[in-house]
């Protein structure tokens, strides 16, 4: 990716709880993530449904991106786009991806929306959620299904049962660096850990995930509990420490090359062209988020 994913923690909060609402406005989160599908009752939906554009515009208001997790049976996701495209949402969390056939068809309505509101095209972004067997044999296709998809996630939960497997960290393994290679083929941002968003509990065992699922390439999680959002903002962004030491392994590689040299040593390791781009990506990332 050019630049730096912009969430690295991206706080659920169902859509119809103000004081859940309240609650997270004041958490460190990168962005709120409104849910219209699992923490809605079905005879809340639509009233929830409502609420999205002015609790959206208030969220925009103190500084906060919104995202919205969508329902996915038809007739309920076509009201829910109807209801979350506009200025204030930043980005529509897609469930149970399973094609990018699937994934184009919410383009198209999306592209439609845009133009009846006048906003900007492309502005509303897409995170798919890939939750079956069926999702992760396309999860290629997925991916570069469309430009507006900016991120793409394994759902553990609903995973594991299209799977008939548990839920844990040796059968999520491979799907989720699975999902990263994906992503990075694809040029989008793989979202998530090896684990499931629901343990929230043990704030040290969430820690010692989140820390796991950025070593293998995730730029950001979704958190179910406040508890959990700075956690994640520390997995997924590199310490002031780590920023300095790449500025100076950068500053030590030029040095050596600027006397016709491709490679040099630093703190007692080899460092050539690749280590090089993996610290410039460190630099970049820490300051995308002000370090």
């Amino acid at each position: 990716m050019s630049t730096a994913f912009a969430w690295r923690s991206m706080l659920f909060v169902p859509a119809i709880n103000d004081r859940f609402i309240q609650s997270a406005l004041r958490q460190p989160c990168d962005a709120i993530q409104l849910d219209l599908e699992d923490s809605v009752a079905l005879e809340l939906k639509a009233q929830a449904r409502e609420r999205i554009a002015d609790v959206a515009r208030q969220c925009s208001e103190q500084g906060k991106d919104v995202i919205v997790r969508v329902n996915r049976p038809w007739r309920l996701l076509v009201r829910d786009l109807e209801a979350c495209v506009g200025e204030h949402v930043k980005a529509i969390t897609l469930p149970k991806v399973s094609n990018a056939g699937f994934l184009l068809g919410v383009v198209e309505i999306i592209d439609e929306l845009e133009r009846e509101q006048g906003l900007a095209h492309g502005s509303t972004r897409l995170i798919a959620m890939v939750e079956d067997a069926e999702g992760l044999r396309n999860m290629d296709d997925i991916a570069a299904a469309h430009p507006r998809l900016c991120g793409m996630t394994i759902g553990a939960e609903d995973l594991a049962v299209s799977m008939q497997m548990q839920v844990s960290a040796d059968t999520l393994y491979i799907p989720n660096v699975m999902a990263v290679a994906a992503c990075r083929r694809a040029g989008i941002a793989p979202i998530g850990f090896v684990g499931s968003v629901a343990d929230f509990a043990d704030r040290e065992a969430f820690r010692q995930t989140v820390e796991r699922g950025a070593a293998l390439g995730f730029e950001g999680a979704f958190c179910i509990h406040p508890a959990q959002v700075a956690i994640a903002n520390a997995a997924y962004a590199p310490t002031p420490q780590a920023v300095a030491r790449a500025r100076a392994l950068i500053a030590a590689f030029k040095e050596e090359e600027a006397k016709g040299r491709s490679a040099c040593t630093f703190e007692g390791r080899m460092v050539d062209a690749p280590v090089v781009k993996q610290a410039e990506m460190v630099v970049q990332k820490g300051e995308a988020f002000g370090l």
